[in-house]
C-alpha cells in the first residue's frame, strides 16, 4: 500500500511542480497576466487523468505481476536470463522469439554484434482506441515501446540481457505510465525464451535417447552375430573335415585348426569394445583357409595388411562380413571361383581397408547390398559419426571391391564397437 501511494503521489508531484514552472513562466513572459482560473481548471482536469492513469498502472500491474514493488511498477524492465546454448544457438532463439512479439515493426537483427532490436506497437489495454489529440491522454500516452536483446557468449554456455523500455527518454517515467506493457513483454519474452531452451533440450534427451536405442541394438544384433556361426558353414566344415580325416589326415588337422580359430575370435566379447585389425584379419584368414581347402582351386587369397597396421582398433565383425560378401555373393555363384584380395592401408590419418573380389559382382542375382552391409554403415555411423565411411564400387576388370575407412586414433566415444 505505500509503494503504490508513494507512486501516485511521485507522478502527482511531478505535474504538480511542472504546473508551477508554467505558471512562473508564463507570468515573466506575459507579465502576471494569468487567466487563473483556467490554467487551474486545465490543472485539475490533468492532475485527474494522471492520477487515475497511475491508479490503472498500479492495478494493471498487480494482476500481471501478483504484486506491488518498485521493480514492477517501472516502466522500464530488464532482465538477465541464461541460456544452456552456444552464443550462435542462443542468438538464433532469441531472434526467433522478438519476431514472434505481436505488432513488432523496425527489427534489427546484427548476428555479428549479437543484438536483436525491435519497435513494439502499444495498444490501450483498456481500449481499442487511442485518446484524441484534445484528450489529456493522448499527451501522457506512450504510443511505443521498445526491445533491445544482447547475448553475451560464455563457456558453452550464454547470458541475454533483456531491456524492455518505453520509446521516450527517462525523464518521461516522472510523467508518464505505461500500463504494465512493458512488464509484459518482459515476462513473455523470458517465458518464450524458457519454453525454447525447454524445447531444446527435449529434442537433444530425445535424439541421445535415440541414439543410445540404436547403439543398444545394433549391439544386440552384433552380439548374436558374435554368437551365430551359420549353421551350413559349420556343418560343411565338419562334414569335411571327417571326410579327411579318412583320406587326408593333415589337410582334416589343419581345417580344424582354422575352425579353432574362427570360432575362437567368434565368441561373444565380455565387453562391447573395439577389436584391433589383426585379430579380424586372423579370422577372416582362418574363414577363407577353411574354404580354400573346400572349394580347392577355386578359392585364391592375396592379404596385403603391413605388420604395423594390425595393432590399429577397428570395430569387430565388419571384415568378416564384407568376405563372406565376398564368397557368397561374388565366387561362389561364378564357376571357376576366383580370388578374394583383403588390403589394408592408411590414407591421411585414417585406416582404409578394403576386401575386393573378381566374382560375378554387381551383375549377379544378389549384389551383396543387404543386411549385412546396412549394419555396416550404421555401426560406423554410430560408433564413430562423420568420420568414417564405407563404399563399395565395381572392381576391374569383375567382381566387387568394397573399403571401411576408420580414424587412426578414434574419438572417446568410439571405443565402442
Amino acid at each position: 500500500m505505500k509503494t503504490s501511494f508513494f507512486f501516485v503521489f511521485r507522478i502527482a508531484a511531478a505535474w504538480s511542480l511542472a504546473y508551477l514552472a508554467f505558471l512562473i513562466l508564463w507570468s515573466e513572459v506575459f507579465n502576471g497576466r494569468t487567466p487563473e482560473g483556467l490554467f487551474f481548471l486545465l490543472f485539475v482536469v490533468t492532475a485527474g487523468f494522471v492520477i487515475a492513469s497511475a491508479v490503472s498502472h498500479i492495478r494493471r500491474i498487480r494482476l500481471i505481476a501478483g504484486h506491488i514493488d518498485p521493480g514492477t511498477l517501472a516502466n522500464r524492465q530488464r532482465r538477465q536470463i541464461e541460456v544452456p546454448l552456444e552464443a550462435g544457438e542462443a542468438f538464433d532463439l532469441v531472434d526467433a522469439t522478438i519476431r514472434e512479439l505481436p505488432r513488432s515493426e523496425e527489427l534489427e537483427s546484427a548476428r555479428d554484434s549479437l543484438q536483436v532490436r525491435t519497435k513494439v506497437t502499444r495498444i490501450n489495454p483498456y481500449s481499442n482506441k487511442t485518446p484524441g489529440r484534445f484528450n489529456p491522454l493522448y499527451w501522457i500516452h506512450i504510443k511505443r515501446n521498445q526491445i533491445l536483446a544482447t547475448v553475451t557468449p560464455g563457456d558453452g554456455t550464454s547470458s541475454v540481457t533483456l531491456v524492455c523500455e518505453p520509446e521516450s527518454g527517462a525523464w518521461s517515467d516522472w510523467f508518464m505510465v505505461d500500463d504494465g506493457t512493458n512488464l509484459e513483454n518482459a515476462e513473455a519474452i523470458t517465458r518464450a525464451i524458457t519454453r525454447r531452451v525447454a524445447e531444446h533440450r527435449r529434442n537433444e534427451q530425445a535424439a541421445a535417447q535415440q541414439t543410445v536405442t540404436e547403439k543398444e541394438l545394433t549391439v544386440a544384433k552384433l552380439s548374436l552375430l558374435h554368437a551365430q556361426v551359420e549353421p551350413h558353414f559349420l556343418y560343411n566344415t565338419l562334414a569335411s573335415a571327417q571326410y579327411l580325416t579318412r583320406s587326408d589326415p593333415a589337410r582334416a588337422d589343419e581345417m580344424l585348426g582354422n575352425l579353432i580359430t574362427y570360432l575362437r575370435h567368434s565368441l561373444p566379447r565380455t565387453e562391447d569394445s573395439l577389436s584391433t585389425l589383426g585379430e579380424e584379419l586372423e579370422r577372416a584368414r582362418a574363414y577363407l583357409e577353411i574354404l580354400k581347402i573346400r572349394m580347392g582351386a577355386r578359392l585364391a587369397l592375396q592379404i596385403e595388411v603391413p605388420e604395423a597396421l594390425k595393432s590399429i582398433p577397428f570395430p569387430s565383425m565388419m571384415l568378416q562380413t564384407l568376405v563372406e560378401n565376398a564368397i557368397k555373393h561374388g565366387l561362389e555363384p561364378k564357376s571357376g571361383g576366383g580370388t578374394v584380395w583383403i588390403i589394408a592401408r592408411t590414407i591421411d590419418g585414417s585406416l582404409a581397408v578394403t576386401v575386393a573380389d573378381d566374382g560375378e559382382g554387381f551383375n549377379a542375382g544378389s549384389s551383396g547390398t543387404g543386411i549385412g552391409l546396412k549394419n555396416v554403415r550404421e555401426r560406423l555411423r554410430l560408433a564413430y559419426g562423420g568420420a568414417a565411411s564405407f563404399a563399395i564400387v565395381a572392381n576391374f576388370p569383375s567382381g566387387v571391391a568394397a573399403t571401411i575407412n576408420v580414424p587412426l586414433q578414434p574419438a572417446e566415444e568410439s571405443t565402442h564397437g
